[in-house]
């Protein structure tokens, strides 16, 4: 059972708790780059907004990079061929929360990049660390929606429009968030280990175009490597370096930005309501490969891990690869394994279908055992007050997941029912055994159709 933690202050949020974070499986594995596909699906969609509209044909040529889905909404982003070859007809897939949506297949071509011209191609270069806050800001904004650039720690938040000034919403502060919090996951501890250059360039440019005069970049104190990586890169920039406490789910917005600098983030609000612009390690490099090389967010990295993978790994895959050619480099599943999760255990959504494809937000892929797995049996709410006590956002969620149950969204929506980050907390520590996250999923979801 968990640890709880109620208190704030310097370094830490209000409650949380501390599950087992199994990061030992990948943390020390250097990121290995996939090997080219056969082929790659598109989705249309990997971003919160508008999807996208195709912008090629059956039988066209493309290039790595070539823009295949355009973006014609504000909130929105444009999405890349991220492998040369020729496109296929267009087809449908599910993405990990359900959702269907229209995707454009790519047969590669025999001639990639890979191995380490592909890692050269993606990280190399002249990573700047002086005289980026001369960039226009309008122009590094631009380059960033060309690139179709979003939040790469699993929100999908089209980073253009948090870039972008409002007069009414000053910005004074970037938060950098490398804590990375989900149990098994270490992308983005190994990205900081291997390419802290273009997350430091990329932070610099982020603050210039949101007017941000002050830049910190906060890491789990149980990541000290990657603390002392990230300050040798960080010298000479002006760029912060904090260690927080390890704590679950410090890597959310409205939590980190408290234990970081002790603003609140309002219920129902934003970061940007504080002055603060919150961005993901591996967003800040892919903003600065868009800004400084032109390059748009082809690839990502992805941890492979858990009891049930054979050879748990860190991959540099593209995106559009399956979840099952990613599980088959690493040398399969293991006879205990019973379930794929995208992402972490926490916060992820089970896979039943291994063809479903990688996506900008994908920074995990989980495999977990029956002893993982096993559910306490379900029984009425003990009334215990465990899942208030431990919830980061102040809410009480079994009041919140029996409203839905009982078919009552208006109480749901009384008890914030659209302000729950879904972080699993509650569930994690109920001993009734009751679906929390999933019955208010559920209630967002029926609240969001109404």
């Amino acid at each position: 059972m968990s640890t709880l933690t109620k208190s704030s202050g310097p370094g830490t949020f209000g409650r949380g708790v501390h599950p087992p974070y199994r990061k030992a499986m990948a943390a020390d594995l250097a990121i290995e780059v996939l090997p080219p596909p056969s082929q790659v699906l598109i989705p249309l969609l990997q971003h919160l907004g508008a999807p996208c509209e195709a912008a090629v044909a059956a039988k066209q040529e493309v290039a790595l990079g070539d823009v295949v889905g355009e973006a014609k909404a504000f909130v929105s982003a444009p999405v890349h061929a991220t492998v040369a070859g020729t496109v296929g007809m267009a087809a449908m897939t599910t993405l990990p929360n359900g959702r269907h949506v229209r995707a454009i297949p790519i047969k590669a071509a025999e001639q990639q990049l890979r191995g380490p011209a592909l890692w050269e191609e993606l990280f190399g270069g002249d990573w700047p660390k002086s005289g980026l806050d001369r960039q226009d800001p309008k122009q590094i904004v631009e380059a960033v929606r060309a690139a179709g650039v979003v939040g790469m720690g699993g929100a999908g938040f089209p980073t253009h429009v948090k870039l972008a000034r409002n007069e009414k919403r000053p910005v004074d502060t970037l938060l950098v968030n490398g804590c990375e919090c989900e149990p098994y996951l270490t992308a983005d501890y190994r990205l900081m280990l291997q390419a802290p250059g273009p997350i430091i360039s990329g932070a610099l440019l982020a603050a210039a175009a949101a007017g941000a005069g002050r830049i910190v970049l906060a890491v789990e104190d149980n990541k000290p490597l990657a603390i002392d990586t990230m300050r040798r890169a960080a010298n000479g920039s002006g760029i912060e370096i904090i260690s927080v406490r390890t704590k679950y789910p410090q890597g959310g917005e409205r939590q980190v930005v408290p234990a970081v600098l002790g603003r609140e983030v309002p219920t129902g609000g934003l970061p940007l309501d504080v002055g603060v612009v919150v961005l993901n390690v591996a967003t800040a490099t892919a903003v600065a490969r868009a800004v400084l090389h032109g390059k748009p967010l082809t690839h990502r990295v992805v941890t492979v891990s858990g009891e049930g993978v054979v050879h748990p790994k860190n991959l540099l895959v593209p995106i559009g690869v399956t979840y099952g050619e990613l599980i088959a480099h690493c040398g399969g599943l293991t006879d205990e394994a019973v379930r794929v999760v995208a992402g972490g255990p926490m916060m992820g959504f089970a896979v039943g279908d291994m063809d479903t494809p990688v996506t900008k937000g994908t920074s995990g892929v989980t495999v977990l055992t029956a002893d993982d797995v096993r559910r306490t049996h379900e029984t009425a709410c003990v009334h215990c007050g465990r899942c208030v006590d431990v919830c980061p956002l102040n809410l009480v969620p079994t009041r919140i997941a029996l409203a839905v149950r009982g078919g009552n969204l208006e109480l749901a929506q009384r008890y914030y029912v659209e302000a729950c980050c879904e972080c699993g907390c509650c569930g994690y520590v109920c001993p009734a055994g009751i679906p929390l996250v999933q019955l208010i999923r559920q209630g967002k979801a029926q609240a969001a159709g109404k």
